[in-house]
């Protein structure tokens, strides 16, 4: 592992998901996962989003896109707090969720804008 890019990730990593949540992730890994977790950690976090070539705003709005074309709603609902903690407005979210019924299905949209109905009154917005 490239100790030096790991650090990276993390700081990435807490600043858009939370230091609470990433450092209880880290600290339930067990000998199983724990391996999975320092990847991703060093790999997507610390080269993927450690290059500072894009924005943490505009990444968070693509993984948004590319997330829910997946299906992947737990995930996305995690990336979504992270979009509002890298400061995308709800103006913009609402647009992203507006390309992602158009490109990835109305019920894709429909299960995003329920998400964040439910985001939005867990952070009182």
């Amino acid at each position: 592992m490239d100790q030096e890019r790991f650090e990276t990730g993390l700081d990435k990593r807490r600043a858009t998901l939370g230091a609470e949540y990433v450092d209880k992730t880290l600290a339930g890994a067990d000998e199983f996962s724990r391996p999975f977790q320092e990847m991703m950690t060093e790999w997507c976090w610390g080269f993927g989003w450690g290059d500072e070539v894009i924005e943490p705003k505009t990444r968070s709005m693509m993984n948004l896109t590319m997330i829910a074309a997946l299906g992947r709603m737990h995930e996305w609902e995690l990336h979504f707090n992270g979009a509002i903690n890298n400061g995308v407005s709800k103006e913009e979210l609402r647009a992203v969720i507006h390309v992602i019924a158009i490109y990835a299905g109305v019920p894709a949209g429909v299960e995003c804008f329920r998400i964040a109905k439910k985001v939005f009154a867990e952070r009182g917005m």
